[in-house]
């Protein structure tokens, strides 16, 4: 794997699937952004993981659904190291419950927080991948973006839209050698999935192939490699559920 140390942003970084990207980035040596927007605690607690271990990383809090926190977030990382070499679009929410019964303001805050989020820190951070030809987008998604999931429409819809910005995205920056892929993840043991009942988890895990949940850490392994995948693998959607799809 190459040692090369790279700068990486992880947005939703201070628990699930975004800690354990940072954390394993941190493992191999990477200097790593850390993001939320209210856990500052549990993101505090991500730079102790970090630092106790060796590793180096930066404090960004910030809405990433908010263009002009994005603005800041990206100043400091260019008077830090110039720019990014990965970007890692992690942060999201989730609202469950009946499309009718959804408010403006839970429609807004899921897809700012789903999909605008990525769209303002692409923005942010591709000028200086243009600039050295070189970079990796990996956008975390959902298997409900490819298949949709009943009383998760909003949900469904942003990451649905994460796909075809990927796919989209990726061809306009492939001739600048910049890649973009995206992981479908299926139902993975994080906060996000902790509301079902132990009834309600069993019926889930027996529906999935596999016959449990996925892990944050399966996620992260997977983000890691796609951070050193090959410059042909890009506008890829690429499933990690457990077989379920």
């Amino acid at each position: 794997m190459n040692k090369k140390k790279k700068n990486i942003l992880v947005t939703g970084s201070s628990r699930g699937i975004g800690l354990a990207c940072a954390l394993a980035f941190a493992e191999h040596g990477h200097h790593i952004f850390i993001n939320c927007r209210t856990s500052l605690d549990q993101l505090r607690e991500t730079e102790h993981k970090i630092l106790s271990a060796g590793g180096t990383c930066t404090m960004l809090p910030g809405n990433v659904g908010d263009p002009g926190d994005v603005r800041a977030m990206f100043d400091q990382i260019s008077d830090i190291c110039g720019g990014l070499d990965v970007l890692v679009n992690n942060a999201g929410c989730a609202y469950f419950g009946l499309l009718s019964d959804m408010s403006d303001a839970d429609w807004k805050m899921v897809i700012d927080t789903d999909l605008s989020s990525a769209f303002y820190c692409c923005r942010a951070a591709i000028p200086y991948m243009l600039s050295r030809k070189e970079g990796k987008i990996i956008n975390i998604s959902s298997m409900w973006g490819t298949s949709g999931a009943s009383c998760e429409a909003a949900y469904s819809a942003a990451k649905s839209g994460l796909h075809g910005l990927t796919k989209a995205l990726a061809k306009e920056l492939a001739p600048s050698n910049i890649q973009v892929n995206a992981l479908a993840c299926g139902v993975v043991d994080t906060e996000m999935n902790s509301r079902l009942s132990a009834k309600e988890r069993a019926a889930l895990e027996d529906e999935i192939p596999a016959g449990r949940y996925g892990r944050p850490e399966e996620v992260a392994w997977m983000v890691l490699m796609l951070s050193e995948a090959p410059a042909y693998l890009t506008g890829q959607i690429i499933g990690l559920d457990g077989g379920i799809l």
